[in-house]
């Protein structure tokens, strides 16, 4: 079985933060085109101070996705803070209690993290906001999980379909939130919610695939003693 530890996998979201400070002007510069210009400058934030309360310990996974989740939700402002702050409490609580994280696992935080998102708003896929990265980067793990049985081919697939998702909204008119009222003028622009999430599952697939790496040399050692 494919799987690693969630105990001491909590680096994966250092990883996922740095990733989001690194883009912090990206971000703001793509939200300046539809939106108030701040969405970077808020998700660094965030992630900074979330990162300044797990470095330096050796945490599980879903402990360290709670963390963030918590800051997000109650310490940075913008309309993506409660947003990306419940996508990460959902991942955190699928997590909690499970020891071995494998794809059936992974797959189930995708899910309910995507869940927890769409309960508190009214977003779907089409509509220009960082589901139509979520979304399809769901569909494609569970599908990849379910067709090959491979979890690093499923992580591989998850990230090619959030980008995917991501490119996707440059041809969309929003539908939701400060930029739905530009209406057509929407049009022609990457969704910054879309590009964040994008980056952000990334990451965490490629902090989840690093960890199956470094188990291969150990499995092989085993196999051969």
């Amino acid at each position: 079985m494919q799987a690693f530890s969630n105990a001491g996998s909590g680096d994966i979201v250092l990883a996922i933060a740095h990733r989001i400070v690194e883009n912090r002007g990206y971000l703001s510069d793509i939200d300046g085109l539809i939106g108030d210009g701040d969405h970077g400058v808020n998700m660094a934030k965030g992630f900074s101070l979330a990162a300044e309360r797990l470095r330096g310990r050796t945490r599980p996974l879903a402990v360290s996705l709670a963390t963030v989740g918590d800051v997000l939700m109650t310490e940075i402002g913008g309309a993506m803070g409660p947003l990306y702050g419940t996508m990460f409490s959902g991942f955190a609580d699928a997590l909690d209690g499970v020891e071995e994280i494998d794809a059936a696992a992974f797959e189930r935080m995708l899910r309910h993290g995507l869940e927890e998102v769409q309960s508190i708003g009214n977003a779907k896929v089409g509509d220009k906001t960082l589901i139509d990265a979520l979304a399809p980067a769901l569909q494609a793990f569970a599908a990849t999980a379910a067709m090959r049985d491979d979890f690093a081919a499923a992580l591989d697939a998850l990230i090619v379909a959030a980008e995917k998702g991501r490119d996707g909204t440059i041809d969309l008119v929003a539908k939701i939130g400060r930029a739905a009222r530009l209406g057509e003028r929407s049009r022609g622009v990457l969704d910054p919610g879309a590009t964040s999430c994008a980056i952000i599952l990334r990451s965490l697939a490629e902090g989840a695939k690093a960890k199956l790496d470094a188990l291969e040399p150990r499995k092989s050692r085993e196999a051969q003693r």
